[in-house]
């Protein structure tokens, strides 16, 4: 049996191979638009792991792998971790999020279909909400109204997982992440402030007026909540878990701050005017975990400890590349 990870180079996907590859054959597809071979390094000379450098917007292609991975070993469960990670550049390109975070979706499930793998396990994101305007998002919320192309895309796909569900799949779980920070990382605004700040060690541009305030998880508390709901044997056929910490989470000006006395102390912080840093940017947001927190799970970070500790770990990568 083998666990086939879509978007597989990439940040938060690599933070799952640890656990997989201790049972399992695992095949990695990427297209390493976002993910990175250096991220598989440790894994060299690990003969569980198979890399398939791969397209999975393109339907006949996505098809013919499939079947060419389940003809060496029977596809079990697939985890689809791949999708355009730049909100900014979906807006720019609305055509972005439509191939790499929706078509990728379609032509995954139709693979699925074909060779008869029927566990899927979706990275959705609490962009899908759209602006709650403060008040706790929880999995009942209603109507979803999504202010980027990339929300959008996450919510037209979990359409295509709930149907895929009606149809041929046994499970399909999606979990709706909140903002996810740790190494490696490749976007976000912790790596953003940090690049900028090691370009410039005098002055931080910071995008809006620092009042931005959101939850923030870590990696590691991520993949924790994924496995853990995986295997936690309750869970619908069809279902949907928001995933992130207990508390109400930080301001962007924070996160500025903790970046400045971590890279360059006595820097000067320059804010935006506007109370959002791009469009599409939901200023302040927060999750209701009642429904995670009752199958007995909870994070062992909070928004605040999982940003200074993610704050080390992208200064340290950083100064690595």
């Amino acid at each position: 049996m083998s666990i086939v990870i879509c978007g597989g180079a990439g940040f938060i996907a690599v933070n799952l191979l640890d656990e997989f590859l201790q049972d399992n054959q695992v095949f990695v597809l990427d297209n390493l638009s976002r993910g990175s071979l250096v991220y598989l390094n440790k894994y060299a000379d690990n003969p569980n792991l198979k890399f398939i450098e791969h397209e999975l917007s393109d339907l006949d292609q996505t098809a013919k792998v499939f079947g060419e991975i389940n003809d060496i070993s029977s596809i079990s469960e697939v985890w689809h971790m791949a999708a355009n990670s730049d909100i900014l550049a979906g807006v720019e390109s609305p055509e972005i999020d439509l191939r790499d975070t929706f078509l990728t979706t379609h032509c995954i499930l139709l693979a699925m279909k074909n060779v008869g793998a029927k566990k899927f396990y979706f990275a959705s994101s609490s962009a899908i909400y759209g602006d709650m305007e403060g008040k706790p998002a929880s999995e009942s919320s209603g109507p979803l109204l999504p202010i980027s192309n990339y929300g959008a895309m996450k919510l037209a796909s979990e359409g295509l997982i709930s149907a895929a569900t009606e149809s041929f799949l046994d499970i399909g779980l999606m979990y709706r992440f909140p903002n996810v920070v740790g190494v490696p990382a490749t976007h976000g605004v912790i790596f953003d402030l940090i690049r900028k700040l090691k370009n410039n060690q005098s002055e931080l541009e910071v995008l809006g007026d620092g009042t931005q305030q959101k939850s923030y998880l870590h990696v590691s508390d991520l993949v924790g909540a994924m496995l853990y709901l995986r295997d936690y044997g309750k869970v619908n056929s069809r279902d949907v878990f928001n995933i992130g910490p207990v508390d109400d989470g930080v301001r962007v000006s924070t996160i500025a701050e903790t970046v400045v006395n971590r890279v360059s102390p006595g820097a000067k912080i320059n804010y935006g005017t506007s109370d959002r840093g791009w469009v599409g940017d939901v200023p302040k947001f927060s999750y209701s975990l009642d429904k995670l927190l009752a199958t007995g799970w909870k994070p062992k970070l909070s928004s605040l400890e999982a940003v200074k500790l993610a704050v080390d770990e992208i200064s340290v990568q950083l100064a690595e590349f």
